[in-house]
């Protein structure tokens, strides 16, 4: 390097060859929080059960995380794991569906939007099943209706509690049209005969829980406990606003405002899900 380089060009420490590369932040290790828009630590939230260490906003938790969170270490026994969605009606948007499908399955490594099992929670027996958000939304496809179906048929003849823990922002799926909207109907006749059989049903709402979803199975609970702050409703607050053309009640669709209304039972905190579903099960004596 010659005499009369700008000092601001030299690098001083490479021996006069290229100058390095500035090294950045890898992206990834900061995320802002939906709530009180403070940057934090991603690897803090997902070690705090991906809650902000600010305000304990609850993140969206994919469901394997979920399933790890509830149930005892290495108890869950995955069931109907080698269903796969179709695409009937060759549905077409933005994609094909059967590209979107291949997509999803790709980014998510699922299979379709709901994982279904048998485990324990605190040493008690019960079914659980979810519905996992980052798959198409968490909507309910075909497959989705009959994974939930299955798991409540099954957890009538082992006469086992139902835990459900939805997390559905999509609905019914409008890419498989009527088959879609025909297991709202399915997986709530089951519950019914579930329910019927002297079964005990625990749903779970999370963010988000809408549509199809949240007028079916999610509101059939024998119990139904939120996590706080979480978008519960069929259509969402702008659409309600668009179609009534009246402002909304503050809160309107959240956990909180649900409580006050009667349409839940209570809202529990996540840290405390794991306890409180496991006490509701002692206390039904099921």
């Amino acid at each position: 390097m010659s005499s009369d380089t700008p000092p601001q060009q030299r690098d001083v420490h490479n021996n006069g060859d290229a100058p390095r590369k500035k090294r950045g932040v890898p992206e990834g290790l900061w995320i802002q929080c939906d709530s009180c828009k403070n940057t934090v630590y991603r690897k803090q939230v997902e070690q705090n059960l991906h809650l902000c260490p600010d305000c304990n906003h609850h993140f969206v938790v994919p469901g394997r995380i979920r399933i790890r969170q509830l149930l005892d270490e290495d108890s869950f026994e995955e069931w109907f794991d080698n269903l796969s969605p179709k695409d009937p009606l060759e549905f077409v948007d933005s994609k094909p569906y059967k590209e979107r499908l291949v997509a999803e399955q790709r980014k998510t490594g699922l299979r379709d939007a709901c994982i279904a099992g048998r485990g324990y929670m605190r040493g008690r027996p019960l079914v659980f099943a979810l519905t996992d958000s980052s798959f198409i939304m968490g909507s309910m496809g075909s497959v989705v209706g009959e994974m939930l179906t299955r798991s409540v048929e099954e957890a009538t003849r082992l006469k086992l509690p139902l835990v459900i823990v939805s997390g559905s922002g999509g609905g019914a799926r409008m890419h498989e049209g009527i088959l879609s909207l025909m297991q709202m109907g399915k997986v709530s006749a089951a519950l019914g005969r579930f329910q019927s059989a002297g079964g005990l049903f625990i749903s779970v709402l999370t963010n988000p829980t809408m549509g199809g979803v949240a007028a079916s199975f999610a509101s059939l609970g024998d119990i139904t406990i939120a996590e706080p702050k979480a978008l519960v409703g069929f259509a969402g607050p702008r659409v309600v606003r668009a179609t009534c053309k009246i402002d909304l009640p503050a809160g309107f669709q959240t956990s909180e405002f649900l409580l006050e209304h009667g349409f839940i039972d209570r809202i529990v905190p996540r840290p405390e899900l794991r306890t409180e579903i496991s006490r509701l099960i002692d206390y039904c004596g099921v």
